[in-house]
């Protein structure tokens, strides 16, 4: 499962940053809605399951509360998702 959250976790971070870097400039700066709405999709799939994950896996590895709001706060914050997976799950 932790592998799973790994991957979740940076497939929601490279889906974050596809909206602020690509699709978010197409849309605004050139007037192309359409990929705004495909990444987001994908971004909203992936918040939702990188969120899912976080939850059982603190649940699983019976880690805390604090724990669960790291992971929680990386989720909203541009490469931090990066960051949690390099410093709690590069070793394991």
């Amino acid at each position: 499962m932790l592998k799973t959250f790994r991957y979740t976790a940076i497939l929601e971070g490279i889906s974050y940053l596809s909206l602020f870097a690509i699709s978010m400039p197409l849309k605004y700066l050139a007037g192309l809605g359409e990929p705004n709405k495909y990444i987001g999709y994908a971004h909203g799939f992936l918040f939702i399951a990188y969120i899912a994950l976080a939850i059982l896996l603190t649940l699983s590895k019976k880690w805390g509360i604090k724990r669960l709001a790291i992971l929680f706060a990386a989720s909203l914050l541009p490469f931090a998702t990066f960051y949690i997976d390099k410093k709690y799950f590069k070793g394991q």
